[in-house]
């Protein structure tokens, strides 16, 4: 576990630099850009939820609601969009994901209605369907949200508490390529980076077995370690 405060001192003290060199600020940058990081490359159960809102019938926009709802400052992507009937047999459709040039060549009339295939980001907090939906579908979101950042106002944090050596190498990695530090130590704390990293995926996947059409492929790299099969 480690606090804020804890992993700015550690920055300085592994770097052997004082607060004139490296600004709270830069510090900052560190932390926030590890989390980021840690984030792509590391697909975490714990930030995983799902929310259920409601289409407008003849209108192809949902705008992603705040409150308890998916909260565009927290919200860092959507994973995945079913839609079902408000009545009737609940049958849950997939939408697919597509960029917005593909959506408006499929459906360039939004005034006409079908049930929705596709989904597409429309700006930060809206997304796009198409078709335009005929009917008030219901929606399911999967999505991950953003980690509670680590700063000076907010001193303790999920990975903080969960993955210390992550964001301590990570952070340092990012330190010496801002010193312009000696190579072999940043390529020190890189690797160090990978195996805790690596530590962190295997305990997080172990508990929680899955496929690849549930939850898809791990983002980052797994080591995978040979066996004899021959019994020699």
């Amino acid at each position: 576990m480690t606090t804020f405060s804890e992993l700015t001192q550690q920055i300085l003290d592994y770097t052997e630099t004082s607060s004139d060199v490296l600004t709270s600020t830069i510090t900052n940058d560190f932390i926030e850009h590890t989390e980021n990081r840690i984030l792509k490359e590391a697909d975490l159960d714990v930030f995983k939820s799902h929310q259920s809102v409601t289409l407008v019938a003849s209108n192809p926009f949902l705008s992603l609601p705040g409150g308890s709802s998916p909260d565009p400052t927290s919200l860092a992507t959507i994973r995945t969009v079913h839609i079902f009937p408000a009545s009737g047999t609940p049958t849950r459709e997939f939408l697919e994901h597509r960029d917005i040039s593909y959506m408006n060549e499929y459906w360039p009339d939004r005034t006409a209605t079908s049930q929705p295939k596709y989904w597409s980001w429309w700006d930060h907090n809206t997304i796009y369907l198409a078709p335009t939906p005929d009917s008030a579908y219901n929606v399911e979101l999967g999505i991950t949200r953003l980690p509670t950042r680590l700063s000076s106002s907010n001193t303790t944090s999920w990975l903080g508490n969960n993955a210390p050596m992550v964001l301590l190498y990570g952070c340092l990695a990012e330190a010496f390529k801002f010193l312009k530090g000696p190579a072999e130590m940043l390529q020190l704390y890189e690797q160090s980076y990978q195996r805790a990293m690596q530590e962190l995926i295997v305990e997080q996947t172990g508990r929680h077995r899955r496929d690849e059409y549930t939850h898809g492929e791990l983002k980052f790299p797994m080591q995978s370690v040979k066996t004899n099969t021959r019994g020699e």
